[in-house]
This record gives C-alpha cells, sequence and structure tokens, in this order.
C-alpha cells in the first residue's frame, strides 16, 4: 500500500533488520530526554513504538499533537526492555523519516482515546469518530460486522434469498409511531419509513419466493432505553412459506448457538431445542415474557396464605413471593433493594426472612408470625432465608416479583449462573388485551398473526361464546438472558379470518382493505402458509459483547432524545425546501412558567 508495508500490529522480532513503512494516529509521546522520546503509533490493527533519537525528528515529534496522522519509514529492531503484553512488544522501530499525513490541529482532546467510555456520553456521541479511535469501542464494531457475515453466510446455507425491501413506503398501525416523508411531487401526501419490513415479507410469500431474509433496517418513532435504540435499528428478518411455528425454530436454533457460541462473551450457548415457555406460564412462574433462565429463583404464589394477615397493603389484592435461601444481605441492602424495584417498576416491595435462627423477623414479620408455622411449611424456608413480597392486580404483582427476582440474582449472584447464553421461546402470547389508554379491546402483538382455532374461535368470541381475552395466537418470541432478541409469528394468511380478526378491534372489512390493501388483495389471489420472525442484530450483538447499553455496539448511535449530536440531526431546514414540501411550520406554544 502507498502509505505502509506493514500494519502496526504485524511485525515481530523475525523481522529486525527490516526496513518498513507504518502509518498512523500518534497515541503516546514520552519524552526520555532532549533527543530520546518513545512514540507509540496506533492503526486500526494495533500499536508499535517508536523510538525518536534525533534533534530533528525530535523537533518534529514536539510540533506535533497527539492524534495527528504520521507515517514513519525505518528500521525494525529489538526492543531492550519488551512488553509481554502486546503483539508488538518486543521490537520497535527506528525511524529514517517522519512524514505528516494529517495534522491534529487541537492541543487539548475533548477526552483520552484509550479511556473514552470513563468519558461523559454526550461528549462520546458529538465526538464519535474519535471515541471510535478506541480500541475497546472499536472491537465491538468488528464484532458486528463478524456476527453480520456470519448471519448471512448461515441464512444462505439454509437456503434462504436474501431480498431487500422499500425504505420509502405507505403509513400503517404496527404499533409505533411512523417516521413521515413529505412528498414533493405530491402535495399534502407523505410516505413512511417502515418500522419494519412486515407486509412485504409477507408479499413476497405470497409472490412465490420460498424463504426470505435481510439485515432490515427499521425505523421506529419511540423512546430510547437500555436495549433499544430511538429511530433507527436492524433485524435479522426473514419469512417461510409453507411453514409452521416448529419450521421457525428450528431454523434459528440451528443457526444461534453456534454464533453466540463463537462471538459471545461467554461459549456456553443453549442447545436445541430451546425451552419453550407458554406467556402465562411465564408469568406466573418468572414474573416477565422475558425470563432469565440463568436465575434459578421463581415467584411462588402467596395469596391465599399472606393477603388476610392484616398487612394493609395485601387486602383485596394478589401477593407474590420470591423465596431466596443463603442469603447475606445486610438491612442496608435489601433497603436498597427495595428502593431500585420501586423505581423500575412503581410498586413497593415488601419483605421478611427466616434467621438462623429459624425465626420470622425483620420487614413485615410481625404480621407473619402468628403463622409462622404455616409460612415455613408452605414456602419451604429454611434458616437464612429471605422472602420478597409483592402485590397488587395480579399482572402488577407478577412484573413487580419478575423485577425482584432480576435483582436479587445481582444481589445473590449464586442463584444465577451468569457465563452462558440461556434461549427459550415464549409462545401462546394473547392475541388481544384491554388497551391501558382506551380501556378497549386491542391486538395484543402482531395483528397479521393466525388466531390459535382460526375462523371458529373468533366466531365463538364475537358470538359471546368465548372470551377474547383467552384467544391464543401464533405468536412467539425469542428470549435469551432475559432480552427478548425477536418477536414472530405464523401468519394470518386468509383474508376472511383477517377480516373477522380486525372486527374484533372495531376495524371492519372496508379500515383492512384502506389500510393493508396490498396485503389484503395479495392473499386473495391465493396465499400459502407462512411464519417469520425478525432477531434484533443490535441487541444480539449487546448482548456477544456483554454491554448494558445497545449504543455501544451501534456505530453512530442518536442520544435518548433522538439526536444525533455528531451531525446535529434533526436541524432546521430552509424555507426554500420547505416551500417545495408544501410545509408550514407551527410555532411550538411555549410552556407556562
Amino acid at each position: 500500500m502507498q502509505h505502509r508495508t506493514h500494519t502496526c500490529n504485524e511485525l515481530r522480532l523475525s523481522d529486525a533488520g527490516k526496513t518498513v513503512q507504518l502509518s498512523g494516529w500518534m497515541e503516546n509521546v514520552r519524552e526520555v530526554s532532549a533527543n530520546l522520546a518513545f512514540v507509540v503509533l496506533r492503526d486500526f490493527y494495533g500499536t508499535t513504538q517508536i523510538v525518536v533519537e534525533t534533534p530533528e525528528q525530535m523537533a518534529a515529534i514536539r510540533a506535533l499533537n497527539k492524534e495527528s496522522v504520521i507515517s514513519v519509514t525505518g528500521t525494525v529492531r529489538e526492543r531492550d526492555s519488551k512488553n509481554p503484553k502486546l503483539p508488538t512488544g518486543d521490537i520497535e522501530v527506528v525511524p529514517e523519516t517522519i512524514e505528516v499525513l494529517g495534522r491534529c490541529r487541537y492541543n487539548e482532546l475533548p477526552f483520552q482515546v484509550t479511556r473514552s467510555k470513563e468519558a461523559d456520553e454526550s461528549l462520546r456521541l458529538k465526538y464519535r469518530y474519535l471515541d471510535l479511535r478506541n480500541p475497546d469501542v472499536k472491537k465491538n464494531i468488528v464484532m458486528r460486522c463478524q456476527v453480520v457475515s456470519a448471519l448471512r453466510q448461515a441464512m444462505n446455507d439454509h437456503g434462504f434469498l436474501e431480498i431487500t425491501t422499500p425504505i420509502l413506503t405507505a403509513s400503517s398501525p404496527e404499533g409505533a409511531r411512523d417516521y413521515l416523508v413529505p412528498a414533493r411531487k405530491h402535495p399534502g401526501m407523505f410516505y413512511a419509513l417502515p418500522q419494519a419490513p412486515q407486509q412485504f415479507k409477507q408479499l413476497l410469500m405470497t409472490s412465490g419466493f420460498d424463504r426470505y431474509f435481510q439485515i432490515a433496517p427499521c425505523f421506529r418513532d419511540e423512546d430510547a432505553r437500555g436495549d433499544r435504540s430511538p429511530g433507527e435499528f436492524y433485524q435479522l428478518d426473514m419469512e417461510m412459506a409453507f411453514a409452521s411455528q416448529d419450521d421457525v425454530f428450528a431454523v434459528l436454533e440451528d443457526v444461534l448457538p453456534p454464533i453466540f457460541a463463537k462471538y459471545g462473551k461467554y461459549n456456553i450457548a443453549s442447545e436445541a431445542p430451546f425451552k419453550r415457555i407458554p406467556y402465562t406460564q411465564a408469568m406466573e412462574t418468572y414474573g416477565s415474557d422475558k425470563p432469565d433462565l440463568r436465575i434459578d429463583l421463581t415467584v411462588t404464589d402467596a395469596t391465599a396464605l399472606l393477603a388476610d394477615c392484616g398487612f394493609g397493603p395485601f387486602e383485596g389484592n394478589e401477593v407474590k413471593a420470591v423465596v431466596v435461601s443463603d442469603m447475606t444481605a445486610t438491612r442496608k441492602q435489601i433497603d436498597k433493594l427495595c428502593a431500585d424495584v420501586e423505581v423500575v417498576s412503581g410498586q413497593k416491595v415488601f419483605w421478611f426472612k427466616l434467621d438462623e435462627k429459624g425465626e420470622i423477623a425483620g420487614g413485615i414479620a410481625k404480621f407473619v408470625k402468628d403463622r409462622a408455622e404455616k409460612v415455613v411449611a408452605e414456602l419451604k424456608l429454611q434458616p437464612n432465608t429471605f422472602v420478597g413480597l409483592t402485590c397488587g392486580k395480579k399482572l402488577t404483582a407478577l412484573k413487580t416479583a419478575g423485577v425482584l427476582r432480576r435483582m436479587l440474582a445481582d444481589l445473590c449472584p449464586h442463584h444465577i449462573d451468569a457465563e452462558r447464553y440461556e434461549f427459550c421461546w415464549i409462545v401462546d402470547f394473547p392475541m388481544y388485551e384491554i388497551g391501558e389508554e382506551s380501556g378497549e379491546l386491542e391486538f395484543c402483538h402482531n395483528p397479521f398473526s393466525m388466531p390459535n382455532g382460526g375462523l371458529d374461535i373468533l366466531n365463538k368470541a364475537a358470538a359471546g361464546e368465548v372470551d377474547p381475552l383467552s384467544i391464543t395466537a401464533f405468536q412467539y418470541d425469542l428470549v435469551c438472558n432475559g432480552v427478548e432478541l425477536s418477536s414472530g409469528a405464523v401468519r394470518n394468511h386468509d383474508p376472511e379470518i383477517m377480516i373477522k380478526a380486525f372486527q374484533m378491534v372495531r376495524l371492519g372489512e372496508e379500515d383492512v382493505k384502506a389500510k393493508f390493501p396490498a396485503m389484503y388483495n395479495a392473499f386473495c389471489y391465493g396465499a400459502p402458509p407462512h411464519a417469520g420472525i425478525a432477531p434484533g442484530v443490535d441487541r444480539m450483538v449487546m448482548l456477544l459483547a456483554g454491554e448494558d447499553s445497545i449504543r455501544e455496539v451501534i456505530p453512530f448511535p442518536m442520544n435518548k432524545n433522538a439526536q444525533d449530536l455528531m451531525m446535529g440531526a434533526p436541524g432546521a431546514v430552509e424555507q426554500k425546501q420547505l416551500d417545495e414540501l408544501h410545509i408550514a411550520l407551527v410555532p411550538v406554544a411555549k410552556e407556562e412558567a
């Protein structure tokens, strides 16, 4: 290559005596004397020590700021003081010439590159091009590339075709807010960026393609959280014709474990078949529809045992317990645990323990002591056992217990087998739910899913013979270590069943035709049974890298407010652009003080 004969991670002791050219960023300079300095040169691949030994070269180095890009031509020699921690630690390069390729014009950097992960996140995102120079940050992006390549190869090996679907499409109700794009040639009309390629991949199945996949960009205007990036994310989108739920499971159970075992922080991953847990059972047992199966704690129903114990919050509510053996936490740690659970769940947690003497103590013990023998027997308590308690309506009590279970594993590491990837399928999700805001029947997950029982069960629900909330769907989630990697479903490919399913949520045949014209019409021309799923690539890599935030595995992420601090997006545009798009801005009313 024009500017180098070797990379900064390539030279070894066997190269001593060779004349080489290296190029990279000047990471650090350590001056020993007026005519001696050690320079750390860094490129994408690693670092090499450069030894400056002449006044001319010292002057050239002193004139440069750290992170300047230089090219060094010189001779490789053995180091007197070797560094066994570095692959290039046995050698150094003595330069004959030093050429400046890209000068850093700032004396002060916003943060030290090799310690950028310690900097404020807003600074890291604003100067992401500097942050990515940090080898610890860069390795996540490298892993991401390797994982995507491995996923592509595995899907090709399973006979799937990679087909790209449109980015500019029509707005449709798919669960989140759309990003809208004004259509210049059609005043007052808008495209939408796809929340997922859902309709297009189903249309491919109706077109006669048998197995489709793509590493698909998806766009959703939703708030950020640890495992969700606002704005844009990527997923391994796949669909199979003439396929059942079991067929989808078989593909992913073959594709994912080898990739997790090879690239993950842990080298143990679940083998096929993954455990299958019905949604209702998952909630009852783990208090979550994305349970971390590495944790050996479960949720126990204690309503009959404690609801009438005289403790006010329990009265008229369901009570759930999480029993933890061999817990040695202090009162301060327990209080912090309860406070943390309340922050996450919005609900209070109560507790008592069976101490080392076998006596009920701590927390709400005074309400439990009158039935101590029964409590010990039914909860199977041993001395030195902690009992965490949640209460409320059933779902509230269960979800709070799920949060408590997860946080107890952090406090009691002997209850979690942490260094492994544990997969499971959550199946038999409810087809419908009562909306929190509307108070009316709504789709629980994907509206295009096939109900378990088909048209017959929907007709019975419409006739009042079956509770709509009892209808399950062929919907499934893939969960790993408590993180939902994906949702999928066997699709509803029958127009008659589709119309009936939407009628349950107050949308008639004309609404379905208007909102999903292409898919409805395509199904009327004969559609095969089909099923699919779409594991999130970003979440997958986050798990593999052992990171807590999804932003650590995305090359150029937005912040929590969906802002690109580096590029200044979103930003204002010129009036001329707005006029071309026939858009008038409405002033935002200032909030009253």
